[in-house]
């Protein structure tokens, strides 16, 4: 086998253009970066998955694990025997538009404002439903971490509430109780 002459690969080398050795050389680090990140998540035993898991039921978890989304037909009996207290997490403006009838409206963005005035007359037991509307509409499920944060073990998630409700004919109001 032949010697490979050093003054030749040399001048191979300085007959590329500067900017198509830096190209070639970022590519090839990239590329080895990639197999070293992948090489080191597959040996963890918490790696990060690769393919994420967007259902509601994935996205409406609390953090011990639980499922916190909730069926329309079961959210429905609670509804109709009076055993849960359903809150609308949508801004004032789109809960006066329509609502479940008797949902108390508590904006995400008023919680800490409005929490302890709207929810003094129940039990840390009451089961609690919040909802909000369209399908990755994310208001609802915030409130329901607060909820639980604040006590309320049995907060769940009905998701993309509002549009499900009133497709299926149950009762809706508008305006604001009282005014």
């Amino acid at each position: 086998m032949a010697d490979v002459d050093p003054k030749r690969v040399s001048s191979l080398e300085s007959s590329l253009p500067v900017w198509s050795r830096a190209a070639w050389q970022t590519a090839a680090l990239l590329v080895w970066s990639v197999a070293v990140a992948l090489s080191v998540n597959a040996l963890r035993p918490d790696g990060i998955p690769l393919v994420g898991d967007f259902s509601p039921a994935a996205r409406f978890t609390a953090p011990t694990g639980e499922r916190m989304d909730i069926a329309l037909e079961e959210a429905e009996k609670l509804f109709f025997t009076r055993a849960a207290v359903f809150f609308d997490a949508r801004p004032p403006q789109e809960y006066a538009r329509g609502h479940i009838r008797g949902a108390r409206s508590l904006p995400l963005q008023e919680v800490d404002l409005r929490f302890i005035e709207e929810t003094a007359d129940l039990d840390l037991e009451t089961p609690v439903i919040t909802y909000c509307d369209g399908e990755t509409c994310s208001l609802s499920h915030e409130l329901a971490l607060f909820f639980r944060d604040a006590g309320f073990r049995h907060a769940r998630v009905l998701v993309n509430g509002w549009t499900v409700w009133r497709e299926a004919n149950l009762p809706v109001e508008t305006g604001f109780p009282g005014r």
